[in-house]
């Protein structure tokens, strides 16, 4: 099982939270830190071999900015300090960073950050984070809506590559019941897919098409899926019609996110969440599938 992420221990709800993914055997979990350069627009990551000086520039329009994310690349050779020669590096690396529109101080209330390479005939290297500045107050009646932009990578195993994913996603929250635990329900819709120069993929339902079905938040009675520090753990799902004209599952994976700002008035608060699915690739034999999006989700 894919470990849980890492970061802020004992978190309590009026507090800010940093998370970040878990080492794993996949290559995962690389990533703990990032730092955004406003002035200059640069990304810049520490931990992971051969992806240029760690610092990651801006992708060239029209894939500067995706599902609400800006997107950034590492370079592709650097300089031998001592003889000047070229070393090239392994491509793509590629980074996903949001920040929230809302502000607590001086700060985003709500951030994360992916980084995935398509270098590899594996997932290959990576990690993401995210973060809430400041806490949470929740309300203790009705229900809540949030929505927003899905952005996504997907990354291969037995084959390298990299590809974008875009969509959009709603989650509710229901602050009565279950009796046992707040209940969350959650989906991500109009999913797309763009290769690694920005051409459009061609989606579909038959052999040897890319299928991007909606993909659903698993709904737990029982299961404290939201925490009182205003953490959102569970999973999540997708199906498709096989051959037969039946359901199977498609893909599995998870959530991971955090509530953050004053549910109580407007704006109402918002959520930033990771999502890590895995699948077979229905276009080829042999080929899995993992995709690693964030969302910032805001009040409806």
């Amino acid at each position: 099982a894919t470990p849980p992420p890492l970061g802020t221990t004992s978190p309590t709800p009026d507090r800010g939270i940093f998370r970040y993914e878990a080492r794993n055997d996949q290559g995962g979990g690389l990533v703990q830190k990032v730092v955004y350069d406003r002035e200059k627009d640069t990304f810049a990551v520490d931990g992971i071999g051969f992806d240029g000086a760690n610092v990651y520039t801006r992708v060239a329009a029209p894939l500067d900015t995706l599902g609400g994310a800006r997107v950034y690349q590492s370079a592709t050779t650097v300089r031998d300090p001592v003889t000047n020669a070229p070393i090239d590096q392994i491509v793509p690396y590629r980074a996903l960073h949001a920040v929230s529109r809302n502000r607590t101080g001086t700060e985003p209330t709500t951030s994360y950050a992916i980084v995935r390479t398509g270098g590899y005939v594996d997932y290959g290297f990576g990690g993401y984070v995210y973060e809430r500045k400041g806490g949470v107050t929740f309300q203790t009646t009705g229900q809540a809506s949030f929505k927003g932009d899905y952005a996504g990578l997907r990354v291969f195993k037995n084959s390298g590559g990299l590809e974008y994913v875009t969509g959009d996603m709603l989650m509710a929250i229901d602050f009565e019941d279950f009796n046992a635990n707040d209940a969350v329900k959650g989906r991500i819709t109009n999913r797309s897919a763009r290769d690694s120069s920005g051409a459009v993929i061609t989606l579909g339902t038959g052999d040897g098409q890319l299928q991007l079905p909606t993909v659903f938040f698993d709904i737990r009675e029982g299961t404290p899926t939201l925490l009182p520090s205003g953490e959102v753990t569970g999973t999540m799902s997708s199906t498709i019609v096989n051959e037969q004209g039946a359901l199977e599952s498609y893909e599995t994976g998870t959530f991971n996110g955090i509530v953050a700002g004053d549910m109580t008035k407007r704006p109402g608060g918002e959520i930033v969440g990771i999502i890590t699915l895995e699948s077979e690739d229905t276009r080829f034999e042999g080929v899995t599938a993992q995709e690693t999006g964030g969302v910032i989700l805001y009040r409806q």
